[in-house]
């Protein structure tokens, strides 16, 4: 599979920004975003007959992530959006589609998620979503010959690696192959996006590329902002400064674009923020959800381009109301720096950092500045409850490696609870609170006034997995002092990511973006 590399990034490079936006989303998967949250405000009457009748014959898949489910009313949702040129059989898109998309030949993009939006709907109904810079790095999980990956490789290896053995044990017909090695390659990156933000995954929607191109032409076109001049052979992108107007394939174009722009990923992300936020105010404006004809246009895209995971009801789709009101807090997954490893260039994340920031946003609050952490003090014994062999050592280790004092490894006492938890003594209760989200332990940390002041109990139960980063901190960088930024590999170019400015927007209201 081609690891495209886009422009090349001073290695050690610092993203230049890191903004939080009110209001939505993302090139493929930001057509699902607005497709679904259209049909949520139509959910009565006959706007709900034409959105139920497009809906129910969607495509479905069986894919679920690991982890569990939400719990106490809530719900998360990950939107994907595929740079594929194939349709949901293996079939090449014709050539009439791909010249339109300016996307080049069906060989081109893979089977890369070049859209990632984890989405959150609080027990209130307030929605919080994170968008996924697709080039972040993160351990590779069953994909033969990797260690790690960029997070948008994981559908496509997976994917590869599955039809391999599929032909294999002798299939053949086509239309089978795609199908189910395309849901090897879902739950690859359901359990991908689970495993770096720590959160579990309800739903997921699923979108290709031209699916974008038929939402921009549904809607006659997408008015924008940029900030400065663009041109870009490979995308197509080729625009003035300001405010104006593109066609379907321009406006892919604008979302596609990586190449030349100022802060490589976290720019295009950006972009499709601002693409979503365009086409919800179009969709109110133009008063398409109340339009038959016009709501029956918006299904068909819906139909043709949409796979849904199993279990969708209209209570969801009622939930998502919120969303299409623009009642929407979205934020980007921060970055430490841009690196090159191997000729490819990736975003170095710091997933325990990601863990906390995403807990603590789903939970309505703000996460600490990593430059307000402080080291831990706490002295921590680690017990060994699974049937891993070693595991109570290998975490005991990672621990170390980010702070914490080394206590006891050991196996259970005759008579000692085995369920996975983590107790503390008096005065480490902040330092079992960042172990916790570090672990993927959900079970809040208990007090314990038996153990000694300063001193933390973990006991990794039965069925207990420790986080990917976590088994392998040494080997992929991702240990405690990647928060500090690796300020020695720095290029002094490239400021520190900000901690969420505001959009900049036009007049009308449409964000201005680079």
């Amino acid at each position: 599979m081609s690891r495209d590399t886009g422009r090349r990034r001073p290695k050690h490079a610092l993203p230049k920004s890191n903004k939080r936006w009110s209001v939505s989303k993302t090139a493929a998967g930001r057509t699902i975003f607005a497709l679904l949250a259209c049909g949520s405000l139509v959910v009565t009457g006959a706007g709900w007959q034409v959105f139920y009748k497009a809906f129910s014959h969607v495509p479905t898949s069986g894919a679920e992530a690991e982890g569990g489910k939400s719990s106490d009313g809530s719900m998360n949702m990950l939107l994907i959006g595929l740079d594929s040129r194939k349709d949901q059989d293996g079939n090449d898109l014709p050539r009439a589609v791909l010249n339109q998309l300016h996307a080049g030949d069906s060989d081109a993009g893979g089977y890369n998620t070049n859209t990632l939006i984890l989405v959150h709907v609080g027990a209130d109904n307030k929605v919080t979503a994170f968008s996924i810079p697709r080039d972040d790095w993160v351990p590779a999980e069953g994909i033969p010959g990797y260690k790690h990956i960029k997070i948008k490789e994981a559908y496509g290896l997976t994917k590869a690696n599955e039809a391999d053995k599929l032909v294999n044990e002798g299939i053949t017909d086509q239309a089978t192959l795609e199908q189910q090695s395309r849901e090897a390659g879902r739950r690859a990156t359901l359990n991908a996006v689970h495993r770096l933000t720590g959160q579990p995954i309800d739903y997921f929607a699923e979108v290709n590329l031209v699916g974008f191109y038929d939402l921009a032409s549904e809607l006659g076109g997408i008015t924008v902002c940029l900030n400065n001049a663009v041109y870009d052979s490979y995308s197509g992108a080729n625009f003035p400064a300001g405010e104006q107007t593109l066609n379907a394939s321009q406006a892919l174009a604008f979302v596609r674009q990586r190449h030349g722009l100022e802060n490589g990923d976290l720019d295009r992300t950006h972009r499709q923020q601002a693409f979503l936020i365009s086409v919800m105010q179009q969709l109110r404006n133009a008063g398409t959800l109340t339009d038959i004809t016009k709501l029956n246009g918006l299904m068909n895209v819906v139909h043709k381009d949409v796979v849904l995971s199993k279990g969708w009801t209209e209570k969801q789709f009622q939930r998502l109301g919120q969303i299409a009101d623009g009642n929407v807090n979205f934020q980007t997954l921060p970055v430490v720096r841009y690196d090159n490893i191997n000729g490819a260039d990736v975003n170095i994340v710091d997933p325990v950092a990601i863990r906390a920031k995403v807990a603590a946003a789903f939970k309505g609050e703000d996460a600490a500045p990593a430059s307000a952490a402080t080291t831990p003090t706490s002295t921590v014994d680690v017990v060994n409850a699974t049937s891993t062999s070693g595991l109570a050592s290998t975490v005991s280790s990672a621990l170390v490696s980010r702070g914490y004092t080394k206590g006891d490894v050991r196996d259970p006492l005759s008579g000692e609870s085995t369920g996975t938890a983590i107790d503390y003594g008096v005065g480490a209760d902040a330092d079992a609170k960042a172990m916790s989200t570090m672990l993927g332990i959900e079970t809040e940390p208990v007090a314990d006034p038996t153990l000694a002041p300063g001193r933390i109990r973990v006991m990794l139960g039965t069925g207990y997995s420790a986080p990917s980063d976590v088994l392998s901190a040494e080997d992929s960088g991702t240990a405690s002092s990647m928060s500090s930024s690796s300020s020695s590999g720095s290029s002094g170019d490239y400021a520190p990511p900000d901690s969420g400015k505001p959009v900049v927007s036009s007049n009308s209201g449409v964000p201005c973006v680079n």
